[in-house]
């Protein structure tokens, strides 16, 4: 079962965010520690497609879907991704419903897009099949992520929600606090509002709701949340590292 058709049944996946990680031995590592995804960061880090095609498809062998965390709402970054292995899609400061529409388009095969046909390579373990089924099969397994980040995201929600195709909404929490003019200050009570407005929009229009940050802010909307993303390869990192130091202690 696609981790979408689990997060159309009311499941929670979880996953953590990717940025300096590069061997394809990080697949095995996530599914054997039961996590359902990683996302790899394009945004702030510099993967590129080539190595993005390996991990991807190393993921895919090892049970672990593969999201990307787009730098742009591009045709070149979200199709291309797509076609090389990724099962999701998320565009940082997703802000209208113009960028949620066009992350659509590029994201979803026809009806609910135009993404551009490619069979027989990795999207499809490289294998051929008629256009209709490939295309179909993708739409049922892509998940088109829009990032609410923003006071204008927060102004425009409900559009954004209501744009066909957008299977979930994720805040990211520090970009979120800047832009309300909060920067770093995560628990307070107009960063956690906006989160919760967000969380209900999402059971408004039934899209799935996710959260990327630490665990304490996790657990006050652990019951709003289908998608739960805690931190990055390197807080696990510089945990395990500062560790050493601490064995004996």
């Amino acid at each position: 079962m696609y981790l979408k058709e689990r997060l159309l049944a009311g499941e929670k996946i979880y996953g953590t965010m990717i940025r300096i990680v590069r061997n394809p031995a990080l697949c095995c590592l996530a599914a054997n520690s039961g996590l359902d995804f990683v996302m790899y960061d394009c945004e702030h880090a510099d993967y590129t497609m080539e190595t993005l095609h390996d991990l991807f498809l190393s993921g895919n062998m090892a049970g672990v879907e593969s999201f990307l965390r787009v730098p742009n709402c591009t045709k070149e970054w979200i199709s291309r991704s797509l076609d090389q292995g990724a099962s999701a899609v998320m565009v940082p400061m997703t802000d209208t419903k113009e960028i949620a529409e066009d992350l659509v388009k590029y994201s979803k095969y026809q009806p609910l897009g135009s993404r551009g046909y490619a069979g027989g390579i990795a999207h499809c373990g490289y294998k051929g099949g008629s256009h209709m089924a490939v295309m179909e099969e993708a739409n049922k397994k892509v998940i088109s992520i829009a990032q609410i980040e923003t006071r204008t995201a927060l102004n425009n929600l409900e559009q954004i929600a209501a744009a066909e195709g957008i299977d979930a909404l994720l805040v990211g929490p520090n970009d979120l606090s800047i832009s309300l003019g909060i920067p770093g200050d995560l628990m307070n009570p107009l960063e956690l509002e906006a989160i919760g407005e967000v969380a209900g929009v999402c059971k408004k229009y039934g899209k799935a709701f996710g959260l990327h940050s630490g665990p304490d802010m996790l657990k006050l909307f652990w019951n709003d949340l289908n998608i739960v993303m805690m931190q990055s390869d390197i807080d696990f990192l510089s945990r395990g590292f500062a560790s050493v130091k601490q064995g004996g202690k």
